[in-house]
């Protein structure tokens, strides 16, 4: 073979390879962005950054907001489908979008009746709550309780815009009255609890105890996700044991029932070992439920709050 003819095919392998190094590489970025935006699938757009700089996202869009958006669209000035989609985008952790959509409704809500202007102050400040924006929440759950005042959900909530801001005097107030206007036993469990949790850390440990006294063995839950609080009640009487009241980490992501269960219980504990001048347990707890996915329930948020007031 001529000089001329092998260098003309060295120069076709070396085309060959190149286009094949190339077509490897793009192959390979292609993967690559495929795995990144199945990645930023799995979760909606980032709703808050936590006290602790961890960035909280909300989940995807479910058929339930489709549908509870397509129907609000059909009749855009109806509470009730305001209140649906409000509800259901939080079930989706689509926190910042609840609040538009029940800002929305109050918009156009103004001479409606007083007690659909409450269920969307209180659907907004439930879930400012949940964005951490608690002075936002105390307004709008306050004018929730002004325009309706044996709403028992409008205290709850507003007990709720206290505690996690420290204030438990007023947390306190607002859920003995809340627990005053219980008319079923679930609901005395779950006000007895926050009531409970308030005054201890007010240091009014005589008037916690007796919050207890009317948690008798006849008061039986029947929402299921109540059952941890009634125990938490049990434990808090002494009747049953840190390692028997806790419960096992959840499943994975996808458990939500047992997270929901975990971060309210384990939070709880953490906080009977504050106020039992356990700290560094206290702290070991609130660390272990800030791991979790489920950033708005309270037992996160509660944890939260902690850490962050331990580094100042």
């Amino acid at each position: 073979m001529s000089d001329a003819k092998h260098s003309r095919a060295w120069t076709r392998k070396i085309r060959v390879w190149f286009w094949v190094l190339c077509l490897t590489a793009l192959s390979g970025l292609t993967g690559w962005v495929q795995a990144q935006t199945g990645a930023a699938a799995t979760h909606g757009a980032l709703e808050v950054t936590s006290g602790l700089g961890r960035k909280l996202y909300a989940l995807p869009d479910d058929q339930g907001v489709i549908d509870a958006r397509k129907a609000l669209a059909a009749d855009p000035k109806n509470v009730d489908r305001v209140l649906a989609l409000s509800k259901a985008e939080a079930n989706r952790r689509q926190y910042r979008e609840a609040v538009a959509t029940a800002t929305q409704g109050l918009a156009f809500a103004t001479n409606d009746s007083a007690q659909d202007r409450a269920d969307l102050y209180l659907e907004r400040g439930h879930r400012e709550l949940g964005l951490r924006e608690f002075a936002k929440a105390r307004s709008d759950l306050e004018q929730a309780t002004r325009l309706a005042p044996q709403m028992l959900d409008g205290y709850y909530h507003l007990g709720l815009s206290h505690y996690f801001v420290g204030e438990f005097d007023p947390a306190a107030a607002a859920f003995r009255k809340a627990r005053e206007l219980a008319k079923t036993d679930d609901s005395l469990i779950d006000c007895s609890n926050w009531l409970y949790v308030s005054l201890r850390r007010a240091g009014k440990e005589q008037q916690a105890a007796e919050v207890l006294t009317r948690i008798t063995p006849d008061v039986k839950n029947t929402e299921p996700h109540l059952l941890f609080y009634l125990r938490l009640l049990h434990f808090y009487q002494g009747k049953l044991t840190e390692k028997e009241v806790l419960p096992p980490a959840p499943a994975g992501p996808d458990d939500l029932e047992g997270e929901l269960a975990f971060d309210t219980v384990t939070y709880a504990v953490g906080n009977w070992r504050l106020y039992h001048g356990d700290r560094v347990g206290a702290m070991e707890l609130f660390r272990k439920v800030v791991k979790g996915e489920a950033w708005n329930s309270w037992g996160f948020i509660g944890s939260e709050r902690e850490l962050v007031g331990a580094r100042r």
